[in-house]
């Protein structure tokens, strides 16, 4: 799939996993596969300094506890595996049930415990003095109507068959599309999962 427009002030450009990068965690215990990012001028492409926001994928092979991410907001979502379960101070959040998006604080002291082995996680960071974030996961037949911002599509297990704004598109497994939008627009899917991750503006309010 080629970069598009709609002609409508929404844009769409592929990415291939081939850009993917690498990145360990900022505590150092593993390591995340970026799929996509922005970062304040001058900071390297990976960097925790300097990060607006970032959208990756990561496997939890061992209970661990999660980087201090102080003054992000977090969401992550399952996508392989079973079993997930964040324990923090105050209770435990539950991420057992696979495309079903939790969201916390980057503050909360998190320790993740696995009941069935090793998982992956989808995760959506944002810096909550600049921008909002909005983590989604549309199963088939399920149409969803976004906002103008920045908006991540990513295919992480099957392949997507998607309508945007009523025209084809289609995602391979493991690929993603980005999409600059300067309007609302709705993405339907029509066969397999796509996890959705919206960006905007932080004085924009997202419900949850």
């Amino acid at each position: 799939m080629s970069p598009t427009a709609d002609g409508g002030g929404i844009r769409l450009a592929p990415i291939d996993p081939a850009a993917f990068r690498h990145t360990p965690w900022k505590n150092g215990g593993g390591v995340t596969i970026d799929v996509a990012e922005s970062l304040l001028p001058g900071f390297a492409p990976g960097s925790w300094e300097g990060m607006v926001w970032r959208f990756g994928r990561t496997a939890i092979v061992t209970p661990a506890p999660f980087s201090d991410l102080s003054g992000f907001d977090r969401q992550q979502v399952l996508v392989s595996g079973q079993g997930l379960v964040l324990e923090t101070p105050a209770g435990e959040i539950d991420v057992r049930q696979p495309f079903k998006p939790v969201r916390f604080a980057g503050e909360t002291a998190i320790v993740s415990r696995l009941e069935s082995g090793p998982v992956e996680v989808v995760n959506l960071l944002g810096d909550r003095s600049r921008v909002s974030i909005d983590l989604t996961c549309l199963t088939t037949g399920a149409t969803n109507s976004r906002p103008a911002g920045v908006h991540i599509i990513y295919a992480a297990t099957t392949p997507c068959d998607l309508a945007i704004n009523g025209n084809a598109c289609g995602i391979a497994s493991g690929h993603a599309l980005r999409i600059d939008a300067g309007e609302s627009f709705t993405v339907a899917s029509r066969l397999g999962t796509a996890i959705v991750a919206s960006i905007f503006p932080a004085s924009r309010s997202i419900s949850p």
